[in-house]
């Protein structure tokens, strides 16, 4: 071999030497060699559960204020599945008309429903329709009806109202009664504070009845000789 053969193989082991000297150093400094694992892999995401609700209204304050017109505009969506008119035709969901009272997963006649709903039992409600309008995956696990649902309790609200027009439907449920002010008489009869009593005496106010009635009983002044005011001690002897 000539000089540059050499030269050349001795800067190739050269580099490699360097290479891996390099590689040794940064494991001791970095400890390649003993990665430390964090007590916990992964970073926490606070991010709001899905399908969580803030708390509003009860299902009978909605349901005071709902608009059928209103919800026959959300029930659009509904359409492509069901009819409402009496006497409708069965689509890929049941018709609708008159589904309030009646058993759930029975209500139309001919139509097949999946096991998931025609044994899950008990009656439609205004609370078991606003469950199932909500999520019909979870108000019946495996059923057919692709549908998410709807997340508004007003969108809800709203519909059950129009579907109610279709039909009939229950009694609605009462509205919730606001909780008691503070300070006001409770269920017991506790007293309201301050109850029973009264403003005290005003200096230079008059008397009221009562109180004047009970100044007559109390030992009047009468005139002396000299003109004074003296208070009488008590009923004047015979001959004095």
């Amino acid at each position: 071999m000539d000089d540059r053969t050499n030269t050349t193989f001795g800067w190739i082991l050269g580099a490699g030497i360097v290479a891996l000297g390099a590689s040794i150093a940064s494991g001791m400094v970095f400890h390649a060699d003993k990665p430390e694992m964090p007590e916990k892999p992964g970073y926490f995401v606070d991010a709001p559960e899905e399908g969580a609700e803030e708390a509003g209204p009860d299902l009978g304050t909605l349901l005071a204020s709902a608009d059928a017109t209103a919800g026959e505009a959300v029930f659009a969506k509904c359409t492509a599945c069901h009819t409402i008119d009496q006497g409708g035709a069965n689509g890929i969901g049941p018709n609708l008309y008159g589904v309030f009272g009646k058993t759930i997963g029975a209500h139309a006649a001919g139509f097949a429903y999946s096991s998931a709903l025609s044994e899950h039992g008990g009656q439609w409600t205004w609370e078991t329709m606003n469950e199932w309008l909500k999520s019909p995956r979870a108000f019946a696990s495996g059923t057919k009806m692709s549908f998410a649902g709807l997340s508004s309790p007003e969108d809800r609200a709203n519909v059950m109202e129009f579907i109610a027009a279709h039909g009939g439907a229950p009694a609605k449920p009462a509205p919730a009664a606001p909780e008691a002010a503070e300070g006001e008489e409770g269920a017991e009869g506790e007293a309201v504070d301050g109850a029973g009593e009264g403003p005290g005496a005003v200096e230079g106010a008059p008397a009221s009845a009562p109180v004047a009635a009970g100044a007559m009983g109390a030992d009047q002044p009468v005139p002396s000789e000299g003109g004074g005011a003296t208070r009488n001690a008590g009923p004047a002897k015979p001959g004095s």
